[in-house]
């Protein structure tokens, strides 16, 4: 009886130890006496103990950081980079077997890739073109981690972080842009300036009328500024008719 009593016990343990509950976003790679045999789940599956063995794969998308990187840029700049990497395992059978530990193989990759491809950069694309760059990236990530059974979905670079003396030394290009700009401005603002002027001049130049009505609209505008005393040269145009008509009476 006793014997009986013992051998359930030890039926009942190894049917507990048996069984395997896999949630839906997990698969099971089995290994029957060493070997790959299939992948499981998800739900209630049965693993024979001491025959075989699972290992269990996440198969949500995994946030991975890439710590900061040492890049020199191709017009040798100095900075430090950081990024993020978005990927997921699509093949759970290759992330066991074809890597030793995916997660690391995967992050190691993604520095010196990171590396790698912002080196070939200059400065200036690293701060303005980090769209094409994270592209750039995550094609190749996802082109060397396929055999591994991983897809990367996204890169995103996080900061691209310079010392003082080139922050600095971006700022003052920066302002001298920004005075270059302001100057050209001026300058074009001058010659149209100069261009209406000169138009405006032959105009008067050409139409004596023109010209006394201006003469007396800038009287007009000196007399109401509220001076006593107004002295103003008196053009030779306006006084020559009144000069003719006092040579036809004599």
């Amino acid at each position: 009886m006793l014997t009986y009593l013992i051998a359930g016990i030890i039926i009942l343990v190894l049917i507990i130890a048996s069984v395997r509950i896999l949630s839906e976003y997990e698969r099971g790679v089995i290994f029957l006496l060493g070997r790959f045999w299939k992948v499981k789940g998800p739900g209630l599956i049965i693993v024979i103990p001491l025959i075989q063995r699972m290992v269990r794969v996440d198969l949500r998308v995994i946030v991975m950081d890439v710590p900061t990187q040492d890049v020199i840029s191709r017009d040798n700049v100095s900075v430090k980079v950081n990024a993020v990497v978005y990927f997921r395992i699509v093949d759970p059978e290759r992330a066991i077997i074809q890597v030793a530990n995916v997660f690391e193989a995967t992050s190691q990759l993604a520095q010196t890739t990171l590396r790698s491809v912002l080196g070939q950069h200059d400065l200036d694309e690293m701060l303005s073109e980090r769209d094409k760059l994270n592209q750039d990236i995550q094609v190749i990530l996802d082109q060397h981690t396929d055999a591994w059974g991983i897809k990367v979905s996204n890169v995103e670079i996080k900061h691209v972080d310079l010392d003082e003396s080139m922050i600095r030394a971006i700022a003052a290009q920066a302002e001298a842009e920004r005075s270059r700009r302001a100057k050209v401005i001026h300058a074009k603002g001058e010659r149209q300036a100069a261009t209406q002027l000169a138009e405006a001049a032959a105009t008067l130049g050409t139409e004596g009328q023109a010209l006394q009505l201006r003469y007396l609209q800038t009287l007009t505008e000196v007399a109401n500024e509220g001076s006593t005393t107004i002295v103003f040269p008196l053009p030779i145009d306006l006084i020559q008719p009144l000069l003719k008509m006092a040579g036809d009476k004599s």
